[in-house]
């Protein structure tokens, strides 16, 4: 499995691959009232109105400011969520997520150590940590990254669009 890797407060996260469509300088995003904080909005991305993200915030650390090395990674995922289209899968959803450092794709299977992920209370969106090349990366599963009415809400949005 491939892994895109990234950093947020300094410290080393990966998403899987091939859920990446495209990595983006930083957008400005329409605030949207009453979100969570680390929703910081919409954007426009291809004529479709995306959710932003930022996952500093959502892991709970103070975002730093904004550098040009500050990047949008555009990803679409199948939300582990109930809500199926026809043929009982979910509507696939796109969300923009904010990090720093997008820097590498590195590959899972160079991990010289793996620990499971340790299911922590409010954050089920952080999957297994790896050791590769020296550096302890924590994976985090896009499809958890949302709270579960976020998310069906995006995905009933998405099978809207998708007719």
């Amino acid at each position: 499995m491939q892994l895109l890797t990234f950093s947020i407060a300094g410290q080393p996260y990966a998403i899987e691959s091939r859920q990446v469509i495209e990595v983006l300088p930083l957008v400005p995003a329409r605030p949207l009232p009453r979100a969570p904080d680390y929703l910081l909005g919409i954007f426009t991305y291809r004529g479709r109105l995306l959710p932003l993200v930022d996952l500093a915030r959502r892991l709970g650390v103070a975002p730093p400011a904004a550098k040009l090395s500050t990047r949008v990674i555009v990803v679409e995922v199948e939300p582990a969520v109930a809500g199926a289209e026809p043929g009982g899968r979910p509507a696939p959803i796109r969300l923009g997520l904010v990090a720093e450092n997008v820097v590498a794709v590195r590959s899972a299977e160079e991990a010289e150590a793996t620990l499971p992920p340790l299911r922590l209370p409010g954050a089920d969106y952080l999957d297994r940590a790896l050791r590769i090349g020296g550096q302890t990366v924590q994976v985090i599963d896009v499809r958890k990254l949302l709270p579960a009415e976020l998310t069906a809400g995006l995905a009933a949005a998405a099978a809207e669009v998708g007719r």
